[in-house]
Parts: C-alpha cells; sequence; structure tokens
C-alpha cells in the first residue's frame, strides 16, 4: 500500500472519539448571546441611538455619522466583555465566499501605553482596498478604491475573538462589488411593490418582507482521509474514484441513526450557530452515505443569508475539531447524489400575514391570488435567467440527473391550486349564475392549502409547498443571495405591472374585485407553460418543455449570457438593482470563475494521471511480469502458455489503460494550452466547458478502471468504500 494512503488509513482506524464541551444548560439560556442584538443595545446605547438603529433597521433610514459614534462605542463595549480584541467589516465578494479584514481596537497613546477605541467613522464606513477579488472591470488596479459600508439590518456578532460588523463593498464610483448589495436592492424593490398591491387588501399595510428558510446540505469525511487526496483537498471534489460495492442503494442511510463522530459536531456547531443567534431547527441524514442536512426556522431574507453564510464559517472550523472536513461541495463524489441549498421564499406584511397562505375569506384570497399569478408570471418570464444564476462548474456535475432538479425551470403548484388556477384560466364555473355570483364562488372556493394538501414535487426546481415556494436548484456551495435576487427582482417586476394593470381596469370603471380578477386571469392564462405537475426527470418533460418554448441549462458558460440580453437589463435597470455595468461584470466573473476553476481541476488530474496512477500501474505491471518470467522458468512450455494467459492479458490491459492516460493528459494539455491563448473569457470558457471537460471524463474513465485492475496495496489514494463509512 502506498506510504501516503497507509498512513491514512492506519489515522482513521485508530481515531478516537474525543469530549468536546457542549452546553448543557437549555438553549435559551445562551440563545444569542454573540449576537448585538436590539435587546442589547438599549442596554449599551443611548435612547436616541437606540432609536435611531431601529428606524434604520424597520424604515429603512439613514443613520447619522454623530449617532454611529455613540453606536460604536456601546458596540465595542458590549464586544470587549465577550473577549474581543479586533473587529472587521464582514462582506460577501462576487467569488461566494466571506471576506473579512481584523482592526485591532488598540491605539497609541501617550507615555507608551495603549488604550482601546472604536470610532463611529470606523464602523460607518472602511477602504479595505481588497483589489484582489473578481470585479469584472468594475475596478482597475490603478484606481482599486473598495469601500464596505455598514449594513445595521443585520446585527454585529462576534466570532473567535473578533467583533464582525456585516457591510456591503461597494467601489470608489459607487458600484456593487459583492453579493449582499444588488441583494438589499432586490429586497427594497420586491418591499415595494408587494405594499402597493397588498394595500389593495388592507390599506395599512406598511411593509412586506421577504422571508427565507435556507436548508443547507453537505458531507463529511474523515480530515486523514480527505488530506490523503489531493483533489479533494484543491478542488473539493474527486476526480477519480470507482463506483463502491455499497453506496446508497439500500438508502440504508437516509434518516437513519446519525454517526456518532457527526453527532458530536453537530452538537458543537449548533451550540455556535445558538450564541449566534440562528434558529436551527431540524438536522438529518441525506440519502448519500456522509451526507447530512440542517435547517433553520425562517427568517427575514438579509439577515437568513448572512446567517448561513456564519454557520458555513462555523461548520469549517468546528469539524477541524473532530478530526473531521465539510464538503460542500455539490457533487463531491460520482456516482451518488450530490448536495442542493434548498431556499424557501415567502412573503409576510408588517402585519405578519403571509401573503401566501389562503384566507379564510374571499378578499384574503384575493390577495393570494394576486401575489400567486405574479409570481407565476415573473418566474415564466425570466425562468431562463433565474435557472442560469445557479448554474456554475461545480452545480453544473448536479442539475439535471435524477437526483436533483432538472435543468429546466418550472413550477409545481400541487393538484388542488393547479385545479382552481384552471378553473381561474377558463372564466370560473360555466353557470348562469351572474357575473358577481361566478366571481364570488372563484374567490370563495379558494380552500385553506396545506402541505398536505398540496402534495410535494421533489423533481421540481420551484415548489409550492403550502404557503411559501421552494427553490431547489440552487447549490450548497453557493450564496443563496446570488440567485434570489434575480428571483426578487422579478417579481418586484410583475406586482408593478399587476398594480398598473389594476389599476387602468379601476380607471375604466369596473370594481376593484372584478379588475383584480380580469388581470390575475390575465396572468395565470400568459404564465400557464411554467406550470407543470409531472415527472421532472423524465425523458419525456425535456421534449415538452421544449414544445412550450422553455430553456434549459445545457451548457453553463453559454447561460450566463441570460445576463446581458436585454430583457435582463431592462429587468434590473427598471428596478434600479443592478446597472448594465454591473450585469456586464457579474458575466465576465462568472466565466472567470468557471474557467479558473476547471484549469484547477484540469491540472490536478493530469498531476494524478502522470504522477500517482501511471507510476502505480507501472509497479503492478512490473509484479505481473515477474510473476510470469517466474512460471516461464518453472512450467513447461505448453503448460505455461496456459497458465500465465490470465497475467498476460491483464498486462495487456494494464499497459493499454497507462498507454491511454498519458496520451490523453497530453491532449488534454494541449487543449487548456490552446484555450489559454484565447483573450475572451467568454470564449475561453466556452473551449474548456467544449474541449477540456469532455478529455477529463475520459482521463477518469481510464483511472477509474486502473483503480479496479491494480493491487489494492499499491493504490495511491483512499477508495470510495473508504472516504463514504465513517467508523
Amino acid at each position: 500500500m502506498s506510504t501516503f494512503r497507509h498512513k491514512a488509513l492506519s489515522e482513521f482506524s485508530s481515531h478516537k472519539m474525543e469530549r468536546f464541551s457542549v452546553e448543557t444548560k437549555p438553549i435559551s439560556a445562551f440563545f444569542g448571546q454573540n449576537v448585538f442584538d436590539l435587546k442589547k443595545m438599549r442596554n449599551y446605547l443611548p435612547e436616541t441611538a437606540y432609536d435611531a438603529v431601529v428606524q434604520a433597521i424597520e424604515k429603512k433610514t439613514r443613520i447619522d455619522r454623530s449617532v454611529a459614534a455613540f453606536v460604536a462605542e456601546g458596540m465595542r463595549t458590549w464586544a470587549m466583555e465577550r473577549g474581543a480584541t479586533h473587529y472587521t467589516h464582514w462582506f460577501h465578494p462576487l467569488s461566494e465566499t466571506t471576506a473579512e479584514k481584523h482592526e485591532a481596537f488598540i491605539k497609541p497613546y501617550s507615555n507608551g501605553c495603549a488604550i482601546e477605541q472604536f470610532m463611529g467613522d470606523s464602523l460607518i464606513q472602511q477602504e479595505p482596498d481588497a483589489s484582489s477579488f473578481p470585479s469584472g472591470g468594475l475596478r482597475n488596479t490603478f484606481e482599486a478604491r473598495g469601500y464596505t459600508a455598514w449594513d445595521p439590518s443585520s446585527p454585529a456578532f462576534v466570532m473567535d475573538q473578533t467583533l464582525c460588523i456585516p457591510t456591503i463593498f461597494v467601489s470608489y464610483t459607487g458600484d456593487a462589488l459583492d453579493i449582499k448589495t444588488p441583494h438589499l436592492k432586490s429586497l427594497r424593490a420586491l418591499n415595494s411593490a408587494a405594499t402597493d398591491v397588498a394595500r389593495y387588501f388592507d390599506p395599512d399595510t406598511e411593509s412586506v418582507n421577504v422571508i427565507y428558510g435556507i436548508e443547507q446540505e453537505y458531507f463529511v469525511v474523515d480530515l486523514s482521509l480527505y488530506r490523503a487526496r489531493p483533489d479533494l483537498m484543491l478542488c473539493d471534489r474527486t476526480l477519480q474514484g470507482h463506483t463502491a460495492a455499497k453506496d446508497q442503494q439500500l438508502e440504508d442511510h437516509y434518516f437513519g441513526n446519525i454517526p456518532s463522530r457527526v453527532m458530536a459536531f453537530m452538537k458543537d456547531f449548533e451550540t455556535e450557530a445558538y450564541k449566534l443567534g440562528v434558529y436551527i431547527k431540524t438536522r438529518h441524514n441525506e440519502v448519500a452515505p456522509n451526507q447530512f442536512e440542517f435547517a433553520p426556522y425562517h427568517e427575514e431574507a438579509n439577515l437568513a443569508i448572512d446567517h448561513n453564510q456564519m454557520i458555513m464559517m462555523v461548520m469549517r472550523k468546528l469539524a477541524k475539531k473532530h478530526n473531521l472536513k465539510v464538503i460542500f461541495h455539490e457533487k463531491p463524489y460520482e456516482g451518488i447524489n450530490g448536495s442542493g441549498k434548498h431556499c424557501n421564499w415567502s412573503l409576510c406584511t408588517n402585519k405578519g400575514i403571509n401573503v401566501f397562505s389562503p384566507g379564510k375569506t374571499p378578499q384574503d384570497n384575493l390577495q393570494f391570488l394576486s401575489f400567486i399569478a405574479c409570481t407565476l408570471k415573473a418566474v415564466y418570464e425570466h425562468h431562463f435567467l433565474i435557472m442560469s444564476t445557479v448554474a456554475s462548474l461545480s452545480n453544473s456535475y448536479r442539475l439535471g440527473g435524477s437526483e436533483a432538479p432538472p435543468a429546466v425551470l418550472s413550477m409545481f403548484m400541487g393538484s388542488t391550486l393547479a385545479e382552481l388556477l384552471d378553473l381561474i384560466e377558463k372564466g370560473g364555473p360555466k353557470s348562469k349564475k351572474d357575473v358577481e355570483q361566478a366571481r364570488m364562488e372563484i374567490v370563495g372556493m379558494v380552500p385553506e392549502i396545506f402541505p398536505d394538501n398540496t402534495d410535494r414535487n421533489r423533481t421540481s426546481p420551484f415548489a409550492f409547498t403550502g404557503n411559501r415556494f421552494e427553490f431547489r436548484a440552487i447549490g450548497s456551495s453557493a450564496n443563496c443571495a446570488s440567485s434570489m435576487l434575480f428571483l426578487n427582482t422579478a417579481v418586484a417586476q410583475q406586482l408593478k405591472n399587476f398594480k398598473t394593470q389594476v389599476d387602468n381596469e379601476l380607471n375604466s370603471g369596473l370594481k376593484q374585485e372584478d379588475a383584480l380578477i380580469k388581470v390575475i386571469r390575465k396572468f395565470v392564462k400568459e404564465s400557464r407553460d411554467i406550470r407543470f405537475e409531472g415527472n421532472g426527470y423524465g425523458a419525456q418533460w425535456q421534449a415538452e418543455a421544449a414544445r412550450r418554448g422553455l430553456r434549459g441549462i445545457k451548457d453553463v458558460p453559454a447561460s450566463y449570457k441570460s445576463l446581458l440580453e436585454s430583457k435582463t437589463v431592462k429587468l434590473m435597470e427598471e428596478t434600479e438593482v443592478m446597472s448594465r455595468r454591473e450585469l456586464e461584470a457579474r458575466f465576465e466573473v462568472k466565466n472567470e470563475m468557471f474557467v479558473k476553476k476547471l484549469q484547477i481541476e484540469a491540472r490536478v488530474l493530469g498531476d494524478l494521471a502522470i504522477n500517482h496512477f501511471v507510476p502505480t500501474a507501472i509497479r503492478h505491471e512490473n509484479l505481473l511480469l515477474n510473476n510470469v518470467r517466474g512460471m516461464k522458468e518453472v512450467f513447461p512450455a505448453d503448460e505455461y502458455e496456459e497458465l500465465a494467459s490470465t497475467q498476460l492479458k491483464a498486462i495487456r490491459k494494464t499497459a493499454g489503460y497507462v498507454n491511454d492516460l498519458r496520451n490523453l493528459v497530453h491532449v488534454l494539455i494541449e487543449a487548456r494550452k490552446k484555450a489559454n491563448k484565447l483573450e475572451s473569457l467568454q470564449k475561453k470558457a466556452a473551449a474548456y466547458a467544449k474541449d477540456v471537460l469532455p478529455l477529463m471524463d475520459q482521463i477518469r474513465h481510464c483511472a477509474d478502471h486502473l483503480e479496479m485492475i491494480v493491487d489494492d496495496e499499491l493504490w495511491p489514494l483512499p477508495k470510495y468504500r473508504e472516504l463514504l463509512f465513517l467508523r
């Protein structure tokens, strides 16, 4: 056995459960203790400063710099009591990670002394530069200023003795260099448009909040085995590995007993999550071996995104304490299910009314149908754009298979609601009742819809589940905001269109209920093709989707062009969420990330093939050759030919794969060189997708077969049967 693999397996086998201190108090006793929330602000801020922060959160008003000084001082005092020595502006760059630059509270004082200080200006805005993050051309190297600015709607928190202050990240010219900025703008646009429509039903509605519930899937692997896999360490996925005899076929891991090591890790990170104010509700085994999921309670969208990113950070750090590695890659293992991030999406008024919950009165149901109709129309009009935002190299390995949502976006409404929408589209019950009665029958017949009478469709990328929609296509490693901001914006646009058309009908003399029903029917009819109640995994759906004119993701880099389509530019500029320049930048960044990640994968695979697989296979060949030579010396010629035939066939087979590997790696290198010479990132990404990726599949095919031929003692990397099952 190779020294590297042998050492890794020895460490894995000898691992002993360690005891970790987990809070034994009730969760409520320490929940949120590391968060500078409103409750703590009341104790640390003057009343005027506290009121200003509340107004900023609830009314989106700007905080004056003079007030910020009091907030900064209160925040510093609280953070230092929690052991903090530094602070950082914590932001979400376009790389879909999180970023932080730590600054010490301490500053020089007279006579060689020091004091701790945190000024209001440092809280509100900083210039971290951070010029190496992808910007898509929004920043020039010679004028690379980048600014972070405080987001008061997401509370500061302490992690690892550092006060983390959620911020946006923008350029000197004000262009968004992050994911949070356009996401906040999309929430603002949707709030405004949704509030205007909600006022048809309750004139006192002041705001409508977007609510997310983000379910997070992930894999766990033993740390020693992870370190023995260069592909996992550098690419977060295995570029080679023959399918294990047993993996998820029996589905015995799904909802099974959580392994002790993983349970200890879960308890550890959940405790930290509770201290950070994250309401984690569920945990369980997923279908694939070593795959798990947690889900929090649903909460305000901006906070939900920050919490999800925070917990991913916590999980990565705490896993090492348990000699584990958390993998958020969408497809770390070939042949078994990958991981997604399901985002449950709903809208609630400031009075706590979920507009996607049918009510007990016709008026409530009119509101429900209005928002359903606008969502249908929004997803239909921008289905390809929304789907393209989840397209990435890592997610492309998962989407479209019979384990994840198909690459064509559709909406599942459930039989109860689907029948009602069909009835509305047809104009209501066919009877001799007058128009007033027919209208009231349509609206009054809406039942109270619960999850158990809407059914579920796991094959649908965008499914209605009782009082919300579940967007299931987002990758597990992604920042949900990068996709959800486009959904929010699309729905905001249709809500504005809806209000305009309803107002036009009202001005023409129609009653409000008649005007609403008329526009609802129009939107439902126009978006008919986005609704699909069947099996999204089936081949017939692909043909049906094409017949309906629904576009699917067949080529990841090509799908990024949707960002530059005139329809998209109009959507984002009309709602003031993103400019054409910012869309062009994101188009460049997506292509750049696709190319760089595939470049790394291709290089790692080439290295593994030439420096690991080929030498190992040759050593195996030499063992067989020595065996054949020995047999020739021992056995008579007539017996030798028969007895050595198996070994000779194995030698030829091994030699064939070795030869194929060497040739394919040479072709791969040449394909990369050719692609790298292209100046356009768009063309480079297309070349990598078309020419490099298929060669990597061929190399893997050879390597996987070699794994099954070569002596197990010689194979250099931990195999799937070793990676997938924790002991």
